[in-house]
């Protein structure tokens, strides 16, 4: 199946068209059929002579229902231009186009009615030069008539055609269903109509209603008027919702992909139209079905940041249009280069913000996005619609391909440069606050975290790096090499004088006398120069190996006795030092108090 909107100025023939093509009605009301014009949107479908299937999205042409059309055309691939023979272009004619164009749809056909009432070449002739000048460039042109039925052959052979050009759907990608209509069936409940634009829907989906917290499961689907268990892009789909009330959720709402979309009411465009400066403050953006108020801020010639009345799923690289609803006007189209900008509080912030968008396509680039924004959670790039999975390496421009995603810690990402940056920053911070506070036992990670204004913790020890350490929740050195002078000086005299006696730990009045009070041993033992055994009992840090290999000449199992006698050392020493082997399973207690060396 393809998907294809009307677009053309009132009473110009669509709806008698779209009726001849299908022989369906596409007027679902009966204030329509009654006045003969089309006010909301109207939806048929027809075989071509490929086989294939289109859907028409037939909309209104008066300019007071432009709203309308522009529902039905927003998540639409291709358009069905319509102009009379008799009365050629009119108004509507042009806006319609200029909201095609606007929203970037580059598919279509002229379609020149009443052809049995006036010669369609005039008619033909300027449609086509205004076509050629918007995103649709040249399109194929066919003279019809709805009474006489003459030309509708040579319809059904160009709309097959034009299903043969259209681009592939994307049936992996998230869905984003933009809702059209929304109504209740007795003994159903809430049902939804939209185009699937991408994607797949599968009865027992649970999707996302935009805006809401609460999921909304797929109680049953159908497509041209069946049942089905699941529908693919790009496809009219009806969708029946369980247990979701009918005042829920209506036109310019958007069922969603659980955790794919990012929800926001303010970004950065690039304008295609009216220059930005000549913009009115207030304007209403049309994207998928939905119309939303915006409050317009020019940023640069070009380029705007809008600020919408209510959040709506978009995503980078999305085309819109802003319209003024009061002159009848589209002001241009959008194109969504950022769904979570910087604030602008600074002098001077819009024109530096002017200079960054100038550079941005609207195309989604991780490596851009990565350098921009320095660190970011992969989901929140892909909820902006940057893809980041499949990409197993380093966050990194490649010669011959895209960029390369690898979370620094957790799922967060980082702009390798930025990375390197807060590497070399937090080392300067710990070596500054060891200067500072030199007894210290490292740098808190907190106090840290705040220094290097990082959003997580988690960060900060993945940019810890040796000589450095993370230890109770600080970071220093890892070394005797970083210990104030004065203690390291303390830890030489212990070494020289007990070197000798490697089991011999100084008394408590001696260590006073080396200047070893509690904190510098403190310092002393981080820094692997000391051992400490207990409060005021500390030894050389090789002690622990030398024990072992004494204590493995012993015969075995050996006492606590013999122990001390063999290490030649005080019950003071001893009992710590053989409780410290126990605990790391260098020796092994027995139940008649003895030990043996584990080996």
């Amino acid at each position: 199946m393809f998907v294809v909107a009307t677009a053309g100025h009132v009473d110009h023939g669509k709806s008698t068209l779209v009726r001849a093509l299908t022989g369906m009605e596409p007027d679902r009301w009966a204030e329509e059929r009654r006045r003969g014009m089309t006010i909301d949107l109207g939806f048929a479908w027809t075989t071509l002579p490929s086989g294939g299937t289109v859907a028409f999205v037939d909309v209104p042409g008066h300019e007071r229902f432009v709203p309308n059309m522009l529902a039905g055309v927003g998540p639409v691939p291709a358009a069905l231009i319509v102009v009379a023979a008799d009365e050629g272009w009119m108004p509507q004619s042009a806006e319609h186009l200029a909201a095609l164009d606007a929203l970037g749809v580059a598919y279509g056909l002229l379609v020149v009615t009443r052809a049995d009432l006036a010669d369609p070449g005039p008619a033909t002739a300027r449609a086509r030069a205004e076509i050629a000048a918007t995103s649709l460039g040249a399109v194929p042109a066919v003279a019809v008539s709805g009474l006489t039925g003459a030309g509708l052959p040579e319809l059904r052979a160009a709309l097959d055609r034009l299903a043969a050009q259209l681009p592939a759907p994307t049936l992996d990608d998230p869905v984003r269903l933009w809702v059209d209509r929304s109504f209740t069936v007795r003994g159903s409940g809430t049902v939804v109509t939209g185009t699937l634009g991408a994607g797949r829907l599968r009865v027992g989906d649970e999707l996302e209603l935009a805006g809401a917290d609460e999921p909304v499961r797929i109680r049953g689907l159908h497509s041209l008027g069946e049942a089905r268990a699941e529908a693919t892009a790009v496809s009219r789909v009806a969708v029946n919702l369980r247990g979701t009330p009918r005042d829920r959720l209506g036109r310019g709402d958007a069922l969603l992909t659980p955790g794919r979309f990012h929800h926001t009411d303010l970004v950065d465009a690039r304008l295609a139209g009216d220059p930005a400066a000549d913009l009115p403050a207030t304007l209403t953006l049309h994207v998928g079905s939905a119309a939303v108020p915006v409050r317009v801020r020019p940023l640069g010639p070009d380029t705007v940041r809008l600020r919408l009345a209510r959040p709506l799923p978009l995503l980078v690289g999305d085309r819109a249009l802003l319209r003024d609803p009061g002159r009848h006007h589209v002001s241009g189209g959008v194109r969504v280069l950022d769904v979570a900008p910087p604030p602008l509080v600074r002098r001077g912030a819009a024109a530096a913000r002017a200079q960054v968008l100038a550079e941005l396509d609207g195309r989604p680039d991780l490596a851009g996005e990565l350098r921009r924004r320095r660190l970011i959670r992969s989901g929140a790039l892909i909820r902006m619609g940057v893809p980041v999975q499949d990409l197993p390496v380093h966050a990194e421009p490649m010669r011959d391909g895209p960029a390369r995603a690898e979370p620094v810690a957790g799922d967060w990402l980082a702009d390798p440069a930025h990375w390197r940056r807060l590497g070399e920053q937090l080392t300067e911070e710990v070596a500054r606050h060891a200067r500072e506070h030199p007894l210290a036992p490292g740098m808190p990670v907190d106090a840290l975290r705040q220094r290097l204004a990082l959003p997580d913790r988690v960060l900060v020890e993945a940019l810890v790096r040796p000589p450095l350490r993370i230890h109770a929740g600080r970071v220093g050195a890892a070394s005797a090499d970083a210990l104030p002078e004065a203690v390291a000086r303390a830890v030489q005299r212990v070494r020289a004088e007990y070197g000798d006696r490697p089991f011999r730990a100084p008394e408590a009045d001696r260590l006073v006398d080396l200047g070893l009070g509690p904190r510098e041993i403190g310092a002393a033992v981080r820094a692997g120069a000391l051992l400490r055994l207990a409060d005021n009992v500390v030894l050389l840090p090789d002690a622990l190996d030398d024990a072992v290999r004494v204590l493995a000449g012993l015969p075995q199992p050996f006492t606590l006795s013999a122990a001390r006698q063999a290490l030649d050392t005080t019950r003071r020493v001893a009992v710590p030092l053989l409780e410290l082997l126990d605990r790391r399973g260098a020796t092994r207690r027995l139940p008649d108090d003895v030990r043996i060396v584990v080996t």
